[in-house]
This record gives C-alpha cells, structure tokens and sequence, in this order.
C-alpha cells in the first residue's frame, strides 16, 4: 500500500509532521545542545521549503506549510495546557482543544506564505538560477511578512518566531539593524536556498547553476559575524548592583488567601538577606510580577511600612511586581504594575498605589490580564484571577537608581520588541533613555516546561537588538541577568528559591533597530518580494 499515491501522501505528511516537530525544538527546549539549534532548524525549514517551493499546486503548498507549522506550534506550545488545566481549572479536553486550535490558526500564517510564493513564484527543476533566487527570496519575504502580521494582528502572539532559534548563529549579528523579522527573512532564505540545491535530476543532484541562491544566502548570513563584533551601545555610568529575588511560589498556592502572607514572609525574608562577605551591598532589589497576588490597597498599611523600612536599612530601592488599583479623573483604574520605593517613600503613596517609580503593563494578554468583546463566557470557564486590567501608557519615565536609568516589561511585552524601544530614547521632559532593561515575569502558569528556556531566549534576543543588557526576574525560573550582546552572565535554577546577586553595567547609545524598530527589516521584505515577483514574471514571459 505504501507504493499506492495514499501511500505515499500518508508518509508525505508523516514526514512533515516529523519535520514541524524537530523545528519546535530548536526555540530552546533544552534536548538539543544550543550550537544546534540554528543548524537544526534551517534544515527543518529546508524540508518544509522543498516540498512547497516545489509544490504541484497552491493548494498543496498550502497545505503542506500547514501541517508542518500545525505540528511545530502544538509541540512549541504544549505547555499552554498547564496554565489552562492545571491552574485554570478548564478540562483537560478543552485544555487540548484550545491549544490545538491556536496552533491551528497560528498555522495559517506560515501555511498562507507557502500558498503565496508558489502562486506567484514557483519553482520546476528546470528552473534557471534567476528564477531560483527569485523563488527563494520570494519565499523567504513571505515567510517573514506573515511572522509579522502574526505579531501585529489581534494584539499579536509572535512567540516561537523563527528568528529566536538563530540567537546563537551569524544570524544574530543582523539583529541590531533588522530586529527578529529581519533576522526571520534571512533564516527563511538560507533554508530555500539550501533547499533549492537538490534537484531531482539524473544528471545532477547538485549542479552548479543551482548554487546562486545558496551562494548570496551564506553571504547574507555570513555577514553577521563581522557585525556582531561592532559595539552598538557603550557603558555609562558605575555598574549597579542588584538582587534578583526568586521566590517560587507554586501557581495553586500564589493567590491562595491563607498563604498570602507566607508568600510576603518569604519574599521578605529573602529581600532581606545580608549580602555575602565581601560582597556589596545591593543598591536594588527586583522581585518578581504579582509578588502581592491582591491590590495594594487592600494590604495593611503596617505590612508596607515593613517594606518601606526594609529598604530604609538596606539603602536600596525595592521593586516588586504588584497590580494596583488607583483613581484617575474620577475613575478606578487596575493596572498590572511595577512599583518601587526607597526608605524615604512616604508609607501613604504605597498604599494608594502612586510612588514616584511605578510601571504600568501596556501589553496585556487576551483573556487573561483583558477581556476581549464577547469572550467573557470564556473566562468565566476558568479560574484565573486578576483579569481586567487597563493598560499603561505608551513611554514611561524608567527608574533612575544609582546613576542608571531602568525600564521595565512584564511578562511576555519582551516578547514585543517595538514596545520595548520608546523607553530607550528621551523622555519629553529630557529625561534620559533606558541603560538597562528589566523583565518581570510570573512564569509559574506553566511549570518547569520549555516555556522557561523559550521566554530566556527571546530575552537574549531583546538584548542584542537593543545593546542593552536585561535582568530578567521570575517567580519559579529563569531568573538571569543577560548582557548587552546577548549572553547569559549568570542565572538561578528553576523551581528554587533563592536570590542572585549581579553587577550590571548600564549602557547608552541606540541601535539602528532602537530607532527604527521594524520599519528597516519591513522595506527590507517588501523590495525583496517586489524584486522576487517581477523577476518570476519576466523569466515566465521569456
């Protein structure tokens, strides 16, 4: 049966199944070793490039790109079932249901590339180099136009975007000028390229009139490495000390009444510690998102007055994740928040939520920090609290502490890199830009999974966008600091509790990205479609 055209179409998508699968590992789940995971994944786009690049059909191009990003999402995003299951309390079958149906649509984006490029590009083993490149970078700007459009449309979910997986190849050196999209169209392009190289001919399987497309790609990639070496951003400032606080509380205990005030001991405590001999004195201390699982307001003065004279005795600044209800204009207002306070801050402007350091979360996640427009039927299926928030503005002034200037995000806003840039440059006021970024996360929603080692990676990637470095601070893991170039200086095991003492050097100085955030990697993708198309075009008329 196997020889029959169902046969063949059964191990066909069996493949591609296999494919999408080996390419969700390359976003850092840990089973394969980190040199690999560019490697890996540029040959698991290759399959995926050959078999539409290639396709009989639009149709079968379509579908084809789906089954295999249908299988790489489901895979990726298995861990969506914990926070939805396990603490949301939804049934396991509509827990799988409802990660097989974002994987499904997610897999529409990448599906409708595939479609597109063999409408207007397509590909035949006789194809002459020309025509090849054109079919390669068609596919590639497709690729990378629709990662887009999946970060932008209906609040945008770009998790598992392909250019995290080259955080660690020449790839990366692109990142400064181009952004994660950029580095995606080129990605995409090395692998249709490697891809257009076998030809099923007798003659030649790898003939050299196939070898244009491959040839500028690897330069293309190739140029990352001198890029890499330029310095984007230089030091400013005394490096700041700092104390990253993992408290680990499990999710089912976080927003338990009875142990709230366990879970404030223990972060207090820790908060609290001394530092090692020898070793300075934290000038501030970052604890994690929703450390208080209740608003401010609701607390007792005499438990912040506690905190306040923590930071009195320490002479440091405390930042702590906390959701905030205040009034403005008359209005209540809930935000999902940083807040920080030194021991001068009066214990009044604690407890009514309007220190001089406070962050409000702009991005907000769809039916879990806001409600979308007809969606409440679904919320109120689970068991998730805090859930409407209002969102923060725009640019807001970052925390001067010790001589730099920290600007915050929370939770997956990192996964977001244009919302990170408007805290880099100048307030309005003439304020200085962000010198260190600070991601604050509750990533116990989803236990010890790949989530933890996927969300460090598209850290590492905001970083070496912006030459920043970024401290990034959670409640079961990972909690590290990353420098400017992207590496991982130090880090604390998930699931432990505990503290970790770093020195970070601020620095000053904007990327090309900083200023121009996707706009360069999106004129980039549209001349080389416009390109792509005409000269499919014209070698068809010829």
């Amino acid at each position: 049966m196997s020889s029959t055209p169902r046969g063949r179409i059964l191990r066909g998508a069996a493949g591609l199944v296999l494919a999408g699968a080996v390419h969700a590992l390359t976003f850092a789940p840990g089973p394969l070793p980190d040199w690999a995971l560019a490697i890996t994944q540029i040959l698991a786009l290759a399959i995926l490039a050959r078999v539409t690049l290639y396709a009989p059909s639009a149709r079968q191009a379509w579908m084809r790109g789906w089954l295999f990003s249908f299988a790489s999402y489901a895979l990726g995003l298995y861990w969506i079932f914990i926070s939805l299951h396990r603490y949301g309390d939804l049934s396991a079958p509509l827990a799988v249901a409802a990660v097989l149906a974002l994987s499904a649509f997610l897999a529409l984006f990448p599906a409708c590339a595939s479609a597109l490029t063999r409408r207007y590009a397509p590909l035949a083993s006789d194809s002459t180099p020309s025509r090849i490149l054109s079919g390669t970078l068609a596919w590639a700007a497709l690729w990378a136009a629709f990662e887009w459009l999946r970060a932008v449309l209906f609040t945008g979910f770009p998790w598992l975007n392909i250019g995290y997986a080259q955080v660690d190849s020449p790839i990366a050196g692109w990142a400064p000028l181009l952004g994660v999209h950029g580095m995606a169209f080129l990605a995409a392009f090395v692998a249709a390229a490697l891809a257009s190289l076998w030809q099923p001919s007798r003659k030649s399987r790898l003939g050299s009139r196939h070898a244009l497309a491959a040839g500028v790609a690897v330069a293309l990639a190739a140029a990352g490495w001198p890029l890499s070496r330029i310095g984007w951003s230089a030091p400013v400032g005394d490096p700041l000390n700092v104390r990253l606080v993992q408290g680990n509380i499990e999710q089912s205990q976080k927003f338990d009444p009875a142990l709230l005030e366990q879970s404030l001991v223990r972060h207090f405590d820790l908060t609290a510690m001394p530092p090692a001999p020898g070793a300075p004195a934290p000038q501030m201390v970052i604890l994690p998102e929703t450390v208080l699982p209740i608003f401010q307001d609701q607390l007792d003065p005499r438990v912040w007055e506690a905190w306040r004279n923590l930071a009195a005795r320490r002479n440091a600044v405390i930042a702590m994740g906390v959701p905030l209800h205040d009034r403005v204009n008359g209005r209540d207002r809930y935000t999902n928040s940083v807040m920080g306070f030194d021991g001068n801050t009066p214990v009044e402007q604690l407890v009514a939520g309007n220190p001089a350091m406070r962050y409000d979360k702009r991005h907000l996640v769809p039916w879990g920090e806001y409600v979308p427009p007809g969606f409440h039927w679904f919320v109120n299926m689970l068991n998730i609290p805090l859930g409407d928030f209002d969102r923060g503005a725009e640019r807001q002034t970052p925390f001067a502490v010790g001589g730099q200037h920290i600007a915050f995000n929370i939770c997956y806003e990192d996964l977001f890199g244009p919302d990170l840039l408007p805290a880099l440059q100048p307030g309005a006021n003439g304020e200085p830009g962000a010198t260190i970024l600070v991601n604050v996360s509750n990533l116990g929603w989803f236990g010890d999974t790949w989530a933890l080692r996927q969300h460090l990676q598209i850290g590492r990637l905001r970083t070496i966008e912006t030459a920043r470095p970024m401290l990034t601070v959670t409640n079961t893991g990972i909690t590290a600091a990353i420098d400017a170039r992207g590496r991982v200086a130090a880090q604390l095991a998930p699931l432990q509790a505990g503290v970790l003492p770093v020195s970070v050097q601020g620095m000053t100085g904007l990327t090309p990205y900083a200023r121009f955030g996707d706009k360069t990697a999106l004129a980039l993708i549209g001349l080389a479609l416009i390109a792509a198309v005409g000269s499919g075009r014209k070698s068809r008329r010829a």
